[in-house]
């Protein structure tokens, strides 16, 4: 008997933005590929009329009604959302935009559960939706979607009413797991299943070869920090730390692999720190070409304020290369072993210790990817799919 799935995230790859919830669909498209199991996604995007095509905030109109992605249907109904207005009704607006289309999808062929990312707003809008369907609902919280929303008076009620009401509960990391049961002390079961990484993707690459490849200098202390540039990930620090550095590591380069807001404000702090000739910002790169950074750096760098399951880390190490990690999330949790890599302080002066310490050490690259290779996707999909199966049966208040 085939069980289907419908996956419920605003955070998927689309048309627009391949790289977008990326961990997602990673999980997804591996839960669909086991036996008797079916998935369908819908992915909502907030509407913005056509005639904003081409705008920062009408670039949601070119996303398509409905995609394929990698092996999975995709579908993205429009809802209506006023930004930084209507962040209390989200998860609401949410819910009004697509329950309609998902009643349809539901007639079609009847799913058994709603597989939801994020507990707010996409939990919030997924428990409402499996109410007014009869179906069972598990919510996966990540990070921000505790962390951070749980300080807002306005929506921290509408958690704790998320994680009352979902059929099941799953957390990235046990760190997330312990605010879950903070937040809502009625809440009786929380399953822990972190990230994996995906082995076709990261491996072991010779460190000459991929720096060749990038056209990086093969005596460089390389230091590589692949995250959003924006405050909570905490490139500043590493600007920061990187100047403190350049005094004590002699050729060190740091690889800033991303993109976001912060970027002007980086690099006018890289030229007042003096130290712009050795930050690079090299920009987006699509998450198949990870694997050469990851390989040609020394070690990289997580420097984040805030974190629930860093994928970053494990996809280095499935690379060969340590990592230097502030003390968020999942991260101590992942490098356990300091065969793996050095835990910091959320400080420039703590990062830059860090690095130091991780560039002067020899590490045993084959080791550390060996480790990383063994937290797999598919072993992550075969949790998921046990939670799933026993919430299919729960049944859904009204």
């Amino acid at each position: 008997m085939t069980v289907r799935i419908l996956t419920f995230t605003s955070l998927f790859p689309n048309a627009l933005d391949p790289n977008f919830g990326i961990f997602i669909f990673q999980r997804t498209s591996h839960l669909a590929e086991r036996e008797g199991i079916s998935v369908e996604v819908v992915a909502p995007v907030p509407y913005a009329p056509t005639f904003l095509k081409g705008t920062a905030r009408g670039s949601v109109a070119a996303i398509p009604r409905m995609e394929v992605v990698g092996n999975l249907p995709v579908h993205h109904p429009r809802y209506v959302l006023l930004p930084k207005v209507s962040m209390p009704l989200h998860g609401r607006l949410m819910y009004a935009g697509c329950i309609p289309y998902i009643k349809d999808l539901h007639q079609q062929h009847r799913f058994d559960c709603i597989d939801a990312h994020y507990v707010y707003p996409d939990g919030m809008a997924a428990v409402l939706i499996g109410r007014a369907l009869g179906i069972p609902v598990v919510v996966t919280a990540r990070g921000s979607d505790i962390h951070t929303f749980r300080e807002f008076t306005t929506i921290r009620p509408q958690i704790r009413w998320v994680l009352r009401h979902a059929a099941g509960l799953v957390a990235v990391s046990d760190s997330l797991a312990a605010m879950m049961r903070d937040l809502e002390p009625a809440i009786q079961d929380v399953q822990v299943i972190g990230n994996g990484v995906d082995r076709k993707r990261f491996f072991l690459e010779d460190r000459l070869a991929a720096r060749a490849k990038l056209g990086q200098d093969p005596q460089d202390k390389i230091v590589v920090s692949v995250a959003a540039l924006k405050r909570v990930k905490g490139p500043d620090l590493l600007v920061r730390a990187a100047s403190l550095l350049k005094q004590s590591i002699p050729g060190c380069k740091v690889l800033f692999v991303g993109a976001g807001p912060e970027l002007g404000s980086l690099q006018r702090l890289a030229q007042e720190l003096d130290c712009a000739d050795i930050c690079r910002f090299v920009g987006t790169v699509p998450n198949e070409q990870l694997q050469s950074y990851f390989s040609a750096a020394d070690v990289s760098c997580l420097a984040s304020r805030g974190e629930g399951w860093p994928n970053v880390i494990l996809e280095s190490l499935a690379c060969g290369t340590p990592v230097v990690a502030t003390r968020v999330g999942a991260a101590a949790q992942i490098l356990a072993n300091p065969e793996l890599g050095v835990m910091v302080d959320s400080t420039p002066e703590a990062i830059c210790a860090g690095l130091s310490q991780a560039l002067q050490r020899k590490w045993n690259p084959q080791a550390i990817a060996a480790y990383a290779q063994e937290q797999t996707w598919e072993n992550v999909a075969a949790r998921v799919e046990v939670v799933l199966k026993r919430s299919a049966g729960a049944k859904v208040g009204t």
